[in-house]
């Protein structure tokens, strides 16, 4: 039998429980007049950065930050169509890490029915580390399953011997038909990896899941 050439997809994910935690906090206050309303958002802001601080201090948070005070001025109109007199909006935004979910938790439950208080979605993720690691592991396993599957198909043809020819991420294998969907089949993202992380409002953590797909064509023979 002449040499065959045989393309193959090779997938593989990892589960991991998340590491970290980022909480955005928002504190808001409106009124008529800018100086008061600017002076009541920096009086509401106060405990909230005295208590992350107090937290980062003692251990149990790893790191805040807060951006600058934001006002802004509106003309609501009335049911009569006229253009009423300004009212203005002052913001402030918190964003606080924690490693310990418990630890996010018993933050959010003090501060959130604190006058002003809002409180934003929970980003879980990993260490820069960590991730880095895990997505060679999985970019390195899927790779061996994309072989495997090549070794199979030859078997399967009474061929022994394959030898790699192109190795790419989903999307960027070189087309040898002119409808290389039907060569690719189904992709699960545009991209080679993806992480899929729990909802945003929720404060019990979810398994991060990272995912590496890759495309190969072997030469079997």
């Amino acid at each position: 039998m002449s040499d065959v050439t045989v393309t193959v997809r090779g997938e593989h994910e990892a589960r991991l429980a998340p590491e970290r935690a980022t909480v955005r906090v928002t504190v808001r206050a409106e009124g008529p007049e800018r100086a008061s309303v600017v002076d009541h958002a920096m009086r509401l802001a106060e405990p909230v950065r005295s208590s992350i601080v107090g937290r980062v201090d003692a251990g149990s948070a790893l790191e805040w930050s807060s951006t600058r005070l934001a006002v802004r001025a509106e003309r609501p109109w009335n049911a009569d169509g006229k253009r009423l007199a300004p009212v203005y909006y002052a913001t402030i935004d918190f964003t606080a890490t924690f490693a310990e979910a418990s630890e996010l938790s018993v933050w959010v439950s003090d501060i959130a029915a604190w006058d002003g208080v809002e409180v934003g979605g929970v980003d879980w993720h990993l260490t820069p580390a960590t991730r880095v690691r895990v997505e060679r592991e999985v970019a390195a396993q899927a790779v061996g399953v994309a072989v495997a599957r090549a070794e199979a198909y030859a078997a399967a043809l009474g061929l022994r011997e394959v030898t790699p020819v192109e190795i790419a991420d989903t999307g960027l294998l070189t087309a040898v038909s002119s409808a290389p969907e039907a060569l690719l089949g189904k992709s699960r993202g545009a991209v080679a990896f993806a992480a899929d992380v729990a909802p945003a409002m929720e404060y019990e953590p979810q398994d991060i899941v990272l995912t590496a797909t890759v495309e190969a064509r072997f030469l079997a023979r």
